[in-house]
């Protein structure tokens, strides 16, 4: 149940002011939404200062200005040229640009002698500033000179952004009267006006300081943003108190075995999670844990070490990756040691077809299998375990909630690993799993160097070249990683079938190929060809980014690395570094580089930590775009910003709890859970 004064934000958008059967539609298509709430929490994502800040002899080109300027003369179109309007200030003349205009129309708005506000970004064309197609043209007494910033909203449609803020600014309008959820002392710490005033602000602001990225209104909206997700997180966790699973204690057997086959011995982090592990399993409460670890710290043992446990406790298990190159990894390097030591596995994915399709699944729900690997073909219907009580999710963030609760379903209530081989920052972490235990795999197996990584720019691709045919003559093998898989009329960036054949030709059929638009059999078998060394680059796209393991290969290209965030830049050089060789990480850059892809290049060649790579690429991305949310089952924030907002989030997840240990405040806490659309991720999380 939400509280009554929350029911106006809850009404379908043609019950704003101004919303008719028409408008109702491309409103909807803009916001993402059909309620209220939906606009009301529509921020702008950006704001132009409108006041007046320029001489034309003093705007610099290529930025947007504001001008009060004499309208001198008028020259019309003619053949090819467009239409031009001639104005000037007292410090110098601008051109206004128009192509396929209205004559009528700009002899109207802008008659010859008359005084205009213009606004639009200043360009310099022909020896002469010019401005195409103004933003802004209006009467020294138009009520738009009032506005000193104007908000742009993004996703107008088919809407002009003067309708779709005052769509937005009305929406907002009910909010006024809300009653707070925040305490007034915690608004007089941080300066926070109540919620409907800080809606109002950031459709309407009034200051400077109101458009700001770190603007108190829009902190004081990511605050309620974050609260709800923590709301939601721990009342999430709460519930799992309710939960009973089967408590997976065994004589340990087998897992004492699964070490030993392994012929090393784990590394203090790998031991510390095996303690976590064995502790959350002997529980009656189901375990939700999240394994974090730098490439090559050794999760997939950890994985595999939770599958003995279950299996000593004469319960099956599942393990999932993203793509069924990870899956069939997976069930190559481990089914050899679990077939030793006796443990009964099996891998389905949608190539298994037919008769071994059927053998499968009649063997899984029969019990005789105890452990499936696999993809998203695992929680498919026909899929019945006879005792699942143990879940592996690898990459899980790339799986959504629906695919996580769906493969939950297939037991009473299975212990849940999930995995992650993207270390991820702890303020984000927070905001994302703060409902999971965490085990940090930290260190690597001895053994392991590090890996030398170096940039070079692209003009030195036949330098490169030369050394990777020296390197494949000492049997060495290479990764060669593209950003795109064709040709892009709007990107100057190489793609991966134009180097292939650039490749083969220099290196015959020493090189194989692989993407993501190939049938799973030609990817399986270009992997198989340089596995066992028939290839000796393995040219691809970042299809290969998680998880593929060939020990001989010890160089890895990187073209193009600008392009790349720096999590999935570390992600790739993890490919290489596994064997015994000295390995090497080359970065192929486009000159000249901006600021952001500098400093990724630099921290990349820099270090090999994983989780300081994470901090910094969130501080140079953001969290929006870190672990690409957008495609997953994570929140995708509406307001809040991780990375400008960090500071707050340890605030929300205090508050949280302190709101829930009030029996008064449970209204308040289902309607911030329903306003920012978290009340589903109450039970799917």
């Amino acid at each position: 149940m939400r509280p009554s004064f929350l029911n106006p934000m809850f009404l379908p958008v043609i019950r704003i002011n101004g919303v008719g059967p028409k408008t109702a539609p491309l409103i909807e298509k803009a916001i993402g939404g059909d309620l209220v709430k939906d606009a009301a929490l529509h921020l702008p994502f950006r704001y132009l200062d409108r006041r007046f800040n320029s001489k034309i002899a003093d705007a610099k080109t290529g930025t947007n200005a504001n001008f009060e300027v004499f309208v001198d003369a008028h020259e019309p179109a003619v053949k090819n040229r467009p239409y031009r309007v001639r104005v000037s200030d007292d410090t110098g003349f601008l051109t206004l640009v128009f192509f396929n205009p209205n004559p009528k129309y700009l002899a109207s708005r802008l008659p010859i002698g008359a005084t205009r506000i213009i606004t639009g970004e200043v360009i310099e064309r022909y020896n002469e500033k010019q401005m195409m197609h103004p933003s802004r043209i209006l009467d020294l007494d138009s009520d738009e000179l009032n506005v000193h910033f104007e908000p742009v909203y993004a996703n107008v449609a088919s809407l002009s952004q003067k309708t779709l803020g005052k769509i937005c600014k009305e929406a907002a309008r009910p909010a006024a009267d809300f009653p707070d959820w925040l305490s007034d002392d915690l608004k007089f710490q941080y300066g926070w006006q109540s919620f409907g005033q800080a809606l109002q602000t950031a459709h309407n602001p009034q200051h400077e300081s109101d458009i700001l990225p770190d603007a108190k209104a829009r902190e004081r909206l990511a605050f309620d943003e974050l609260l709800a997700r923590q709301l939601t997180l721990q009342i999430a966790n709460n519930a799992r108190n309710d939960d009973v699973a089967e408590p997976l204690i065994g004589d340990g057997k087998l897992t004492h075995a699964l070490i030993a086959k392994t012929g090393y011995v784990p590394t203090n982090a790998q031991a510390r999670a095996f303690n976590d592990i064995a502790t959350d399993l002997a529980r009656t409460r189901p375990m939700l844990r999240l394994l974090q670890g730098d490439v090559g710290a050794g999760k997939t043992l950890v994985a595999a070490w939770g599958c003995a446990k279950a299996c000593e406790a004469k319960m099956q298990s599942a393990f999932m990756a993203p793509t069924e190159i990870l899956a069939t990894q997976h069930f190559n390097s481990l089914n050899r040691i679990f077939e030793e030591i006796g443990i009964r596995a099996a891998l389905l994915s949608g190539k298994v077809k037919g008769a071994a399709r059927r053998d499968i699944l009649e063997q899984l729900e029969a019990g005789e299998i105890d452990v499936l690997f696999g993809t998203h073909a695992l929680f498919q219907e026909k899929v019945i375990f006879k005792h699942l009580a143990f879940v592996v999710i690898d990459e899980q963030h790339r799986f959504g909630v629906n695919a996580r609760r769906a493969l939950l379903q297939k037991g009473r209530m299975p212990h849940l690993l999930s995995m992650s081989a993207t270390p991820i920052p702890r303020t984000l972490s927070m905001a994302l799993y703060g409902d999971m235990d965490t085990s940090i795999l930290d260190e690597k197996p001895k053994g392991r160097e590090e890996i030398a990584t170096r940039a070079m720019p692209m003009d030195k691709l036949p330098e490169l070249e030369a050394a990777v045919r020296r390197a494949i003559q000492n049997d060495d093998r290479v990764y060669w990683i593209c950003p795109l898989v064709e040709e892009s009329e709007n990107l100057d960036v190489t793609n991966v079938l134009d180097r292939f054949n650039h490749l083969k030709a220099l290196f015959g059929d020493k090189v194989a190929l692989i993407h993501g638009r190939l049938k799973a059999a030609e990817k399986d078998a270009a992997m198989e060809r340089f596995r066992v060394g028939d290839a000796k680059i393995l040219v691809a796209t970042t299809v290969i980014e998680v998880g593929v393991d060939v020990k001989e290969a010890s160089i890895i290209i990187i073209e193009h690395s600008e392009r790349f965030g720096l999590a999935q830049l570390h992600q790739l050089r993890g490919r290489v570094g596994r064997g015994d060789k000295k390995s090497h990480c080359l970065l192929l850059y486009q000159s000249p580089l901006g600021e952001t892809a500098k400093s990724r290049i630099e921290t990349l060649r820099d270090t090999n930590d994983g989780f300081a790579i994470a901090e910094k690429d969130f501080e140079l991305r953001g969290g929006g775009d870190l672990l690409g949310l957008k495609q997953t089952g994570l929140p995708n924030f509406k307001i809040a910003d991780i990375a400008i907002h960090k500071d707050i989030l340890p605030i929300a997840r205090s508050y949280a709890k302190e709101m829930l240990k009030n029996n008064n405040a449970k209204d308040m806490i289902d309607g911030i859970i329903q306003l920012f659309d978290l009340n589903d991720a109450v039970h799917a999380d």
